[in-house]
């Protein structure tokens, strides 16, 4: 039909006529985040550079959201009948495709273009639209304009069906645990046949629906790929239990491996990356241009490429300015996030700090570690950011650390934070650094899985107390991490950092209930100016107890995977870190609808309110140098970086690009509520923070976690009394607390130390 119509308005087929388009100089974007990357790994990408940054292509897993559009303006030397030519390398979904939509001056031409579908190749490729009998685009003397559209196209049908495949294998696998248990005793025969014939029933079905699905991906895609093959090993799995039930106790560990597996292909199959290098509109008879390296180029290209690695430093981020071109000292700042981040952050210090401040920065990479080691050897940066929450005091005990105090609007600035989220930086009078991310516990529950054994969200410990019993009852767990792999990611890495003598809890996020515990109570953990602790008396015991109880008489999990047993049901209360609700909207989207969070439980106070106070998570540290040279610099960079407007900013461009698993923790009160939470939402958060309590670092306080946990696993390991566990490794801690104090010129007894303190 398109073709007759040409036909009856007389259109017709130009001669002699190339025009290549680079896609980083796109017209117009959906979003400001899809922007021009440098692809350094093929020497036939332009413009080319063997060793330093060229932009020269766009998209890749910036532009991967269905919805999200590139436009692109040309121009042709006379109207008629194009073809169309993309070169593209579709590297990043082995096994799926990724789908484009085609508009031409703002329509779709044809049917065929509505769905553009790449597959997979580990090179560039000159896609013809219309492979070898090219679609022919009528095309305006003069301006034009070619939009690409992200599309699930194809998938769209089969990641539906997959999402409600998921769900209903979760709940199955929740109805069998319910009688086998998660850990089922793998000689007994639990007669499943009988007691859940519908469930295995369905679990056949679930098994033939994700073997279409496989059959269906691998003709999309021309490929069996890693994802096909997985499909098809968990289809074999589910058909295998439906038919051979006495066998499912044997596999349940490898049947919840195999759910979160699913889940991850589910969003992986969402995405829909795709590097683009440049278009060309051509006459048809034009010869398209060779996309593929020959051998001899890829050797040269690396050749070049590896002896260039000794003179050029790669952890530079942007523009790097010297001091003899700017007739002024730039800011040094070492930053200890991903290049991506540090890429948002260099493009907002250019476009809005250096032009409001004048100030020129320099931004580096680094991995923290060295960040002491250089600056006691008089290399370090001005600015340090992102380093553990331990670091600040750390380095004020050597009067490496700027005390921010001094600076006149300290006091205005310190109000953007809550006042939790200072206390790991401040010693006495002082404070060394400002809070970047700030992260603290709530309670997730799983509304579908309550509501079907009939149980509330519990207030307090008590309910706590009593609603465990009623999930033991039906195989399931009550999640309270001592040793959670997620939550030790969440801090920074560095923790070799805090044996030289600060030290932070931060490194053992086990003993969170602990903490959480005695706060309650009335506690405390360090005496005043962290002389010694404040683990000497009753409270302290009673709150070690229970933490003990719950692991020792309630049989609580001491280590487990969050997200699956989330996901799957199995563990319908979960507490753990705010930013986790991040995770389950990425890794459990079968489940969207289906849960929430709120304020962790509390103990019941004397005049009937609950005392809901919990000690902070991880927070990110911004620390200044103290033998930096350009202090007032470094604190006007601090203070724009920490302020409302920046961390929304860059809160908003961080999750843009990489979706809201890259949600931003900010320690900016103001800036989350401009960040892309939901009213309810923001209202648990902002009313748990209230209740945050920071925990203090002190010299010698890298003893306190290490040796909180080892006399709790001497109680549930080794059934120790918990109170001669409690105050024999306290013992220990004090010791180590006063040699710090000691080797500071610090006062060792609580008498000798001011009243204020």
């Amino acid at each position: 039909d398109y073709i007759a119509e040409y036909k009856a308005k007389g259109y017709k087929e130009v001669k002699n006529v190339f025009v290549k388009v680079q896609a980083e100089d796109a017209a117009r974007k959906s979003t400001p985040t899809i922007y021009p990357i440098a692809d350094q790994a093929d020497p036939k990408v332009e413009p080319y550079h063997h060793a330093l940054i060229r932009l020269n292509t766009i998209g890749r897993d910036r532009w991967k959201y269905p919805g999200e559009w590139v436009e692109w303006e040309f121009e042709v030397p006379e109207a008629g009948l194009y073809k169309i030519g993309l070169k593209a390398k579709q590297n990043l979904n082995r096994g799926g495709i990724s789908a484009r939509r085609l508009y031409v001056n703002g329509e779709i031409p044809f049917q065929e273009v509505e769905t553009i579908n790449f597959k997979y190749s580990s090179n560039y490729e000159m896609y013809v639209l219309g492979d070898n009998e090219p679609y022919l685009f009528y095309l305006d003397k003069g301006k034009n304009t070619i939009r690409l559209e992200a599309i699930l196209g194809d998938m769209a049908s089969i990641i539906r069906e997959a999402e409600e495949i998921l769900f209903d294998l979760n709940t199955a696998f929740r109805q069998i645990i319910m009688i086998t248990s998660s850990n089922p005793d793998r000689n007994r025969d639990y007669q499943l046949e009988k007691r859940i014939p519908q469930v295995l029933e369905n679990l056949g079905k679930s098994g033939r629906q994700l073997r279409l699905i496989a059959d269906q991906l691998e003709v999309l895609s021309g490929e069996t790929g890693q994802q096909i093959a997985r499909l098809r090993e968990i289809s074999r799995q589910m058909i295998d239990m439906s038919e051979r039930p006495r066998t499912i106790q044997k596999r349940i560990g490898h049947f919840r491996d195999n759910l979160g597996n699913l889940g991850e292909r589910i969003m992986t199959a969402k995405e829909q990356p795709l590097p683009l290098e440049y278009l060309v509109i051509a006459s048809p008879e034009m010869k398209m241009p060779e996309t593929k390296a020959t051998f001899f180029q890829t050797v040269k290209h690396e050749l070049k490429k590896y002896f260039a690695s000794y003179f050029i430093n790669y952890d530079l981020v942007g523009d790097v300015y010297d001091k003899s071109e700017l007739k002024q000292e730039p800011l040094t700042v070492w930053v200890a996030m991903g290049r991506d981040q540090a890429q948002i952050l260099k493009r907002m210090i250019e476009d809005d700090f250096t032009p409001q401040t004048g100030i020129y920065v320099n931004m580096e990479l680094v991995n923290l570690g060295v960040l002491l080691p250089a600056t006691l050897a008089g290399r370090g940066p001005d600015v340090a950011l992102g380093i553990e929450s331990s670091a600040p005091i750390n380095f004020a005990m050597r009067n490496a650390a700027l005390d921010l105090t001094q600076f006149d609007d300290f006091e205005e600035v310190a109000q953007r934070f809550h006042k939790s989220a200072l206390v790991p930086f401040t010693f006495r009078d002082h404070v060394y650094a400002l809070p970047q991310q700030h992260q603290f516990p709530v309670l997730f529950y799983r509304k579908d899985v309550l509501a079907e054994l009939g149980l509330g969200i519990p207030q307090t410990w008590d309910d706590v107390f009593k609603i465990i019993p009623e999930l033991k009852v039906n195989n399931m767990e009550f999640g309270f991490p001592v040793s959670d792999v997620a939550a030790r990611r969440a801090v920074s890495a560095d923790i070799g950092m805090t044996t030289a003598g600060a030290g932070s809890l931060s490194a053992h996020p086990g003993v969170t209930p602990f903490l959480t515990f005695i706060y309650q109570m009335g506690g405390d953990l360090y005496l005043p100016d962290g002389v010694a602790t404040d683990l000497h008396n009753e409270i302290a015991v009673e709150a070690f107890r229970m933490w003990t109880d719950f692991y020792e008489l309630y049989k609580l999990p001491l280590a487990f995977n969050p997200q699956n047993r989330f996901r799957t049901g199995e563990m319908p209360l979960v507490i753990n870190n705010y930013p986790f609700y991040s995770i389950l909207e990425v890794f459990a989207p079968e489940i969207k609808g289906k849960w929430g969070f709120t304020l962790v439980p509390g103990t019941m106070r004397e005049d009937g309110t609950i005392d809901r106070t919990i000690p902070s998570g991880a927070i990110a540290a911004d620390m200044i140098l103290l033998d930096s040279d350009l202090h007032e610099e470094a604190w006007e960079f601090l203070k724009w970086w920490s302020s409302t407007e920046t961390q929304a900013r860059y809160g908003r461009e961080l999750e843009s690009m990489l979706g809201v698993a890259a949600r931003f923790p900010t320690a900016n009160l103001e800036a989350t509520y401009l960040l892309l939470w939901t009213i309810d939402e923001l209202n648990i958060l902002h009313e748990q923070w209230q209740y945050v309590k920071g925990v203090p670092e002190v010299p010698g306080g890298y003893m306190t976690g290490r040796h909180l946990e080892n006399a709790f696993r001497k109680v549930i390991n080794e059934q120790e009394d918990s109170r001669k566990m409690l105050l024999d490794y306290v013992r220990i801690i004090e010791e180590e607390i006063e040699l710090k104090r000691d080797e500071f010129g610090l006062e060792t007894d609580i008498d000798a130390i001011l009243d204020k303190y």
